[in-house]
């Protein structure tokens, strides 16, 4: 790995060991297993083993997170996690393989379990909005699908397809001031469009869209529906407007188009989390790139990816 940070966590096992430590354990080591706090060390350094008489398993910092079994260095995985946090348009299996030293194979197995760790997926959230906030909903389209392409070979036509019927779409919500939340559909139709809006905010919410129809029925039941016509000009009218969640579909977009490029639906969700995760923890929340990235090593705890690159 090239000494681009200055830090010990990122040359320094030892280092890397307890920072990572401290982001997962404030309160000191936890046993994973049976989340028993009494614990007593190894003769390898970094290694415990739980003092409870039911468990008395051996553990480490990797223990039941993303990083579980990986024989990549903790230095590696400090950078990782620092260098996804720090990135606002994301950083690529390649870019992080060149900056880390290491195998592509390498990069593209951290890369995946750091998005991993960014995602909250299986959390029970409580509904965006409320009394007086208002929630800004749009999809967005990009990436043809490649289905959509060899449909377009086998009708012979030779015509170019366009339209958003052939594109990967994301639904995403956000609450003005507040957080994000994105959603990959297959397709975006009224009913699934309409599920994710009633079933991720509040009824006494402002609802803020464009003039698409997808919204029209389902905009009926929160407190109000406005929107701006975009295809009349209009893109503010006194504090309605759609532009906070444009801003966001911006950024998404252009790390999508110009980081990443290239991207297996199968993958999608993963990449979708962490341009979330990015802007929920965003400078403007008072949330620095080390916070970012302690906020990302935790959110490792209890998540696996077994497979690994397809060959």
């Amino acid at each position: 790995m090239t000494n681009k940070f200055k830090d010990p966590k990122f040359h320094n096992e030892t280092a890397a060991r307890e920072w990572f430590e401290a982001a997962r354990w404030p309160q000191g080591p936890a046993c994973p297993h049976c989340k028993g706090a009494k614990h007593y060390a190894t003769k390898k350094e970094g290694r415990y083993r739980c003092a409870a008489k039911e468990c008395r398993k051996d553990f480490t910092v990797m223990t039941g997170t993303v990083m579980e079994r990986s024989h990549a260095p903790l230095t590696m995985w400090a950078a990782a996690f620092h260098l996804f946090a720090s990135s606002k348009k994301g950083i690529s299996a390649h870019q992080l393989h060149r900056e880390l030293g290491c195998q592509y194979n390498t990069a593209w197995f951290i890369h995946h379990r750091v998005m991993e760790a960014m995602r909250r997926g299986g959390l029970d959230l409580p509904p965006m909005g409320g009394e007086g906030k208002v929630v800004e909903a749009d999809e967005t389209y990009f990436h043809d699908k490649p289905e959509a392409k060899r449909r377009a070979v086998s009708t012979g036509g030779g015509k170019k397809m366009t339209g958003p019927w052939n594109k990967r779409t994301i639904i995403s919500l956000v609450e003005r001031g507040g957080q994000v939340r994105s959603f990959h559909v297959e397709d975006a139709y009224v009913e699934n469009v309409a599920k994710i809006v009633r079933d991720n905010i509040a009824k006494e919410s402002r609802l803020h869209t464009d003039e698409s129809a997808l919204y029209k029925k389902v905009g009926r039941e929160f407190a109000s529906h406005e929107r701006v016509n975009h295809g009349q000009k209009e893109y503010a009218r006194g504090d309605v407007t759609t532009n906070t969640i444009e801003g966001y579909f911006s950024v998404f977009k252009r790390g999508m188009k110009g980081v990443y490029q290239h991207c297996d639906e199968k993958h999608l969700p993963r990449y979708v989390a962490e341009f979330d995760f990015r802007y929920n923890n965003r400078a403007s929340l008072g949330v620095d790139d080390d916070a970012r990235a302690i906020a990302a090593v935790r959110g490792g705890e209890g998540k696996r990816l077994t497979y690994r690159q397809p060959h």
